[in-house]
């Protein structure tokens, strides 16, 4: 992929495409990257190319598009956060060969989803994706949409990021070479804009908390903001990596006393 930086700056959430069909050499690409995707909780997940004609499939905030990419996973511990990170490096590579995409967790004919991905009783589908060629204007609908959660808008960094306890704030002069792949994290996609993540930052690494919202879990699509999570250390592993900083995956909690509703994640130490 390209420099991941500009990449996560650049790219924006697509429900209004062009309707042209994506071409053969695209599909091959991102067939080809599907298969190699991993994610550090070591959990499968299963990406498929469905045809919305085929299977009947709707999604009413998409127009122009009419294939979808679906994932699945088995049900086990940590595999939302395990989702969204793979789904994730899925979204930025489609945008870096200029693919659109858009996070679909509610609002489509789930049930029939389900049965294209040919979902078993141990499985799950947190997400899909419309995936094809960017319209020139965005629709009235995704305008208003787009206003209606802010999308344009991201919390600031000395909220959501903490030096080495939730009672201070963590500046970017503070975050020292660490201060870019925060900044990642902070302008990462989440459910309904919510940007649950908290991170504290202390002398072993950055530690991944979830700040919860209620109403984003189901039985059927999972807790969608540990999928969030899951996004936002896909986007601080990759930017560490293009920094050369030297990082390494850990599940062990620190113990840093947190407020009530939070919960730990994971963390990543710099080695």
């Amino acid at each position: 992929m390209e420099n991941i930086t500009e990449l996560v700056r650049r790219r924006r959430s697509v429900r209004t495409y062009d309707g042209r069909e994506v071409n053969e050499d695209d599909l091959k690409k991102l067939a080809l990257f599907m298969e190699k995707i991993e994610n550090p909780f070591g959990i499968p997940v299963s990406f498929k190319f469905l045809d919305g004609k085929k299977h009947a499939l709707s999604c009413p905030v998409v127009s122009g598009a009419d294939l979808y990419v679906g994932a699945k996973v088995p049900r086990m511990p940590h595999v939302e956060e395990a989702f969204g990170y793979s789904f994730e490096m899925f979204v930025l590579y489609a945008w870096s060969i200029g693919i659109g995409t858009v996070w679909i967790g509610g609002t489509m004919d789930r049930s029939a989803f389900e049965r294209a991905m040919a979902l078993e009783q141990n499985e799950m589908m947190p997400c899909i994706s419309p995936l094809g060629y960017p319209a020139g204007k965005r629709s009235i609908r995704e305008n208003m949409m787009r206003k209606a959660i802010r999308a344009d808008s991201r919390n600031s960094f000395e909220t959501i990021f903490f030096d080495s306890t939730f009672d201070v704030p963590l500046t970017m002069e503070k975050a020292g070479r660490l201060a870019e792949p925060l900044e990642m994290v902070r302008l990462a996609p989440s459910a309904a804009n919510k940007q649950p993540w908290r991170v504290v930052l202390d002398k072993n690494g950055v530690h991944f908390y979830l700040k919860r919202s209620k109403g984003f879990a189901s039985e059927a699509a999972g807790d969608m903001q540990k999928v969030d999570l899951g996004i936002a250390l896909c986007h601080f592993a990759l930017a560490a990596k293009e920094n050369a900083i030297n990082i390494c995956f850990d599940m062990n909690d620190p113990g840093i006393e947190t407020e009530a509703g939070m919960e730990y994640i994971a963390s990543y130490l710099v080695l």
